[in-house]
């Protein structure tokens, strides 16, 4: 085909100039999430209406549930009748955002004060230096950096949810890595892998596992047993893959899995920090802070009969004078949100007071950093709200109790992890997904007659599996992009791991069951 002359003098351009395409770019959680509210408010049209009884706990009794009516006649406070209408227009659309957030204040204080805190502790270079000090005392023997690396990144993944703070590693791991004859992709499934599989079995995650917990009204400490075995289990594969693919990359074998290659003098980053007395001191505080947090939520009395903490609580605060300076402390076993956020604020000040560097700014920067997490909660509980207020949360709970009869209620915590495979690549913020999700699916364990802490347990596991390939999440493809590792090596590299930690998630979850 000829192509015309174009007058070069002329400004406009040829009609054969093709336009650029837009790419199509995933939907923020804020948006996805609004856009839901929009869709609650108009099923509170279309659903019918319907309660459930509610047992001595505030529970739903199965098979109480019944049908009620769109506009209903309500008697006030002063004796007057009133007509109010369950249906959600643009007012309650409008409000639903502002009223999850006060409906979950306590979760998300607790976000934003733990923000603060972590903040506070990254700032100190404490935990780089930790880490940093692990590194060059193993120089020279890296093939043991991959299961202690793992492990502690693991640790740091289970506990505050140790994900997007990898990134700052790969500077200081590739280069070891590389030095010692392996690529970029031993060192990013070190790093994606060990952060990964901790935040997949989420012992005591608080945004994973605590949120869930809390909208599942259940204690973080139910199922924390089964969760820590899904965590050794997985980080064990984990490690013994990483290890294995390794050696054969020191062997010469995958010498295409990284786009880019690294220089292979390179050394450890001079910008590693000192691991002086105050981190040590910083780090000690920071441990033992997830150590107290550990404890304080595991219900020992209710749960295991055990009384110690009780038994303690009440001498203590029996004591003249000293039981007046503590005040009405609660016992550990029996802390939630509140007591958590009290926690993590004394230990910041702690940590604030030994590293006596911009404390406060520190704080409200990490404060400000989890803003967003702490919103996403909100405009997810406007959804719970407009839910409850329209009254088909129970309709649609009811629809999940009859597909309970067709099917063994032992499999629901494994339909529960399939569910949420395609809801956590939709909705990649675990807190904004729990928030969504826990008020509906919780209720179903109990028709089920299990425990709705294998509902959570499902619900992180499988938002683990999730995270750990998923485009969306920035540790992933921001680490991939350091360690010049391109995403379809990396997917065909890692899909046998991902694989053997679903099936491990579910075998676990199936013999909870049984348990």
């Amino acid at each position: 085909m000829d192509t015309p002359e174009v007058n070069t003098q002329n400004v406009v351009k040829p009609t054969t100039e093709k336009k650029a395409k837009r790419k199509f770019k995933m939907p923020s959680a804020f948006s996805i999430l609004f856009g839901i509210v929009v869709i609650v408010a108009l099923l509170t049209w279309l659903i019918p209406s319907g309660q459930y009884d509610l047992d001595a706990d505030g529970q739903p009794i199965a098979g109480t549930y019944h049908r009620v009516e769109k506009v209903q006649e309500v008697e006030s406070e002063d004796g007057t009748i009133e007509e109010v209408d369950t249906r959600s227009g643009l007012w309650e659309i409008a409000q639903a955002p502002i009223r999850g957030t006060i409906d979950a204040i306590d979760v998300v204080l607790f976000v934003i004060v733990i923000g603060g805190f972590l903040n506070v502790t990254m700032k100190s270079g404490a935990l780089d230096a930790a880490i940093g000090r692990v590194v060059k005392k193993l120089k020279g023997k890296e093939k043991w950096l991959i299961p202690i690396l793992m492990t502690i990144f693991a640790i740091g993944g289970t506990t505050y949810g140790m994900q997007e703070e990898t990134i700052a590693f790969y500077a200081l791991v590739m280069p070891i890595m590389v030095a010692a004859g392996y690529n970029g992709m031993v060192a990013a499934l070190t790093i994606i892998l060990g952060a990964g599989v901790g935040v997949l079995g989420s012992t005591v995650n608080p945004f994973s596992t605590g949120i869930a917990s809390g909208f599942a009204e259940i204690s973080i400490g139910d199922g924390i047993i089964w969760r820590l075995l899904i965590l050794i289990a997985s980080l064990v594969v984990s490690i013994i893959f990483v290890m294995r693919y390794a050696a054969k990359v020191k062997h010469g074998e995958y010498k295409d899995d990284v786009a880019i290659k690294t220089n292979e003098s390179a050394t450890v980053s001079s910008e590693v920090p000192e691991f002086t007395g105050k981190r040590k001191a910083i780090m000690a505080v920071f441990a033992l802070t997830f150590v107290i947090m550990i404890i304080s939520v595991i219900p020992w009395s209710a749960k295991f009969g055990i009384t110690i903490f009780e038994d303690f609580n009440t001498w203590l605060t029996g004591l003249p004078v000293v039981g007046g300076l503590v005040g009405a402390m609660i016992p550990l076993g029996d802390w939630w949100f509140m007591e958590l956020s009290m926690l993590f604020f004394v230990s910041s000040s702690i940590i604030g007071v030994i590293h006596r560097h911009h404390y406060i700014d520190n704080f409200i920067d990490g404060a400000k950093d989890l803003l967003s997490v702490a919103l996403i909660i909100g405009v997810a509980r406007g959804i719970s709200v407009v839910m409850t207020d329209g009254q088909i949360m129970d309709t649609i709970i009811n629809a999940g109790e009859q597909i309970l009869y067709a099917v063994p209620g032992f499999i629901l915590p494994v339909i529960t992890f399939i569910v949420y495979l395609p809801l956590s690549f939709l909705v990649p913020s675990t807190s904004g997904l729990a928030t969504l999700t826990m008020p509906i699916l919780a209720p179903l364990a109990d028709f089920a007659s299990i425990d709705r802490s294998l509902i959570v347990t499902a619900f992180a596991t499988s938002a683990g599996v999730i995270n750990l390939i998923a485009p969306t999440v920035g540790s992933v493809m921001g680490g991939l992009a350091l360690a010049g590792v391109p995403y379809n090596k990396f997917l065909k590299r890692v899909w046998p791991v991902i694989l053997a930690i679903t099936l491990i998630s579910i075998a676990v979850l199936l013999i909870a069951v049984l348990f």
